[in-house]
């Protein structure tokens, strides 16, 4: 028995004609009448009746055509796992991320990208971004998603995201059923940041962003997590400057307002180092991400590598 023979017995077993299964098949019928001459040979009982009106399957061939398809299965499940370990793609790859790409499309990434790969194991460690370069440049990283523009030029990098800031503030507050707002109304409260020790850069932001709006920010509360601010906001105990994605938590409490002014917006990247840019699973993970940064409706445009 050969896999040709299992092949030609299911279009046969679907069509029921010897002339519509040869053309489906790319052969003229003498090929096909022999093969399942020779498959019904080999198991020993015959799979088809055949008349000069019509052909049928037996309860032998009934009986046969899950068996064929599960061994066809089976076989093309073990080709492509062989594929597969012989391309680099199975494994694991170790990525990282901050909170807020779980609100950025990297749960849409990841879901498409071990659909297409299960034999690749993907472990995430949720870290700063300063902490991810750390990671990267040892090796104990393959990819990471940060948001910071201090990137060392040994990596290579991918604009993922752009998103705005909104304000974020107590679903009680005075100001949480505008449609917009100044950010100077914000003057005089406190504020809920992620510490600089985390994010130097997004403090430097927000300070630069307050600063230009004609005051300087009361930060009263240093956090390391974007949810952790947005969770003490919704306690009715400051206010906040966050990632537009973080509207998604939908965190009860909270009320999201966008700005009534343009400011510099908080962009993520994915890093990898330019080094292992062969590496085949490395690669193919870096071209799923710049697939989703190009999809309709992404909130950046079309992601292009950039090569330091």
């Amino acid at each position: 028995m050969e896999f040709r023979h299992l092949r030609y017995f299911l279009v046969l077993a679907e069509e029921l004609h010897f002339g519509r299964a040869a053309r489906r098949l790319s052969i003229s019928q003498p090929p096909l009448s022999l093969n399942i001459q020779q498959l019904e040979a080999s198991i020993g009982a015959k799979l088809f009746t055949r008349s000069s009106k019509s052909v049928q399957l037996t309860a032998a061939g009934l009986a046969f055509v899950p068996a064929a398809r599960a061994l066809l299965d089976q076989a093309a499940q073990a080709a492509g796992h062989a594929r597969d370990v012989g391309q680099g793609m199975a494994g694991s790859l170790a990525i990282g991320f901050s909170g807020t790409m779980l609100y950025s499309g990297l749960p849409h990434i990841l879901e498409r990208f071990q659909a297409e790969h299960p034999l690749l194991r993907l472990t995430l460690k949720e870290l700063s971004s300063s902490e991810q370069l750390v990671e990267l440049a040892h090796d104990r990283l393959d990819l990471g998603f940060v948001h910071t523009t201090r990137v060392p030029p040994e990596l290579s990098q991918i604009l993922v995201s752009s998103q705005a800031f909104v304000c974020c503030l107590p679903a009680g507050h005075a100001l949480a059923r505008k449609r917009s707002l100044s950010l100077s109304a914000l003057q005089g409260e406190p504020f809920a940041v992620v510490s600089r020790a985390v994010s130097p850069d997004y403090h430097e932001r927000i300070l630069a962003i307050c600063t230009e709006a004609g005051f300087y920010p009361e930060m009263r509360y240093e956090l390391r997590h974007w949810l952790s601010v947005v969770s003490l906001v919704s306690q009715g105990m400051g206010v906040a400057l966050v990632p537009a994605a973080l509207r998604q938590s939908a965190m009860a409490g909270a009320a999201f307002v966008p700005l009534d002014a343009a400011t510099t917006p908080y962009d993520t990247h994915c890093l990898w180092k330019t080094a292992r840019g062969g590496h085949a699973a490395l690669s193919a993970f870096v071209q799923a991400v710049q697939a989703a940064s190009m999809l309709p409706g992404a909130p950046n445009g079309p992601g292009k590598a950039t090569v330091n």
